[in-house]
């Protein structure tokens, strides 16, 4: 039984990545595939953006409807599954008349409430700031350690992490702490993973001592 709806909801994404553009505008691809209805939804909406060169304002509304679904009365109204799906739909028209979204904006909204998949919206917002973080060049990187780096440290820091993108990679650098790690830190990079933290250290050194005692 679930064949058929997954089959409905991808002529739908279709129909929505073409409504906005000519009909003959072949798809543009992503820079990565996010799996899933939110995936298929970003993707559909970054072809449509794409071929409109709205990328960047299509982001900045995404964000911004998001921070309304947050809003306690909205999420009232507008996320309540008891909620008709026609009264949602209109809430939703007058919102983004209200804040003058693009069509391609709109049409996303619009398309999510009448198919009552509004409760994924928060996972297209996701899907689509990941898909034009990469487009970008962005390569997420996070860094704990145990205490705050001082000014000097953190730049060297970003020194030797830049040093290991190419060209066209921007660093997107996230630092937080936890006292638990003891020292050292521990670096997350794209998809690579590096654990210098004291801790992880220690409980090495404790399995080697207790191997050879």
């Amino acid at each position: 039984m679930a064949a058929p709806a997954v089959s409905g909801l991808s002529r739908q994404v279709r129909c929505f990545s073409t409504s906005v553009v000519r009909p003959f505008a072949k798809l543009v691809r992503p820079p990565v595939q996010i799996y899933g209805i939110e995936g298929r939804y970003a993707t559909a909406l970054y072809s449509a953006a794409s071929k409109q060169n709205k990328l960047e304002q299509v982001e900045k509304e995404l964000l911004r409807v998001a921070q309304i679904l947050k809003e306690p009365k909205m999420a009232a109204s507008v996320m309540n599954p008891y909620v008709k799906r026609s009264i949602k739909v209109k809430s939703l028209k007058d919102i983004t008349a209200k804040e003058k979204f693009s069509p391609l904006t709109s049409n996303l909204m619009n398309l999510l409430a009448e198919n009552g998949r509004l409760t994924n919206t928060p996972g297209v917002v996701s899907a689509f700031s990941t898909i034009m973080s990469v487009h970008r060049g962005e390569v997420p990187c996070s860094v704990i350690t145990a205490s705050p780096l001082d000014d000097a440290t953190l730049s060297e820091l970003k020194t030797v992490l830049n040093s290991f993108l190419s060209k066209n990679q921007i660093l997107k650098l996230e630092v937080k702490t936890d006292p638990s790690i003891m020292g050292g830190m521990i670096v997350r990079i794209g998809e690579k993973y590096v654990d210098m933290s004291a801790k992880t250290k220690i409980q090495k050194l404790s399995k080697v001592m207790r191997e050879v005692f």
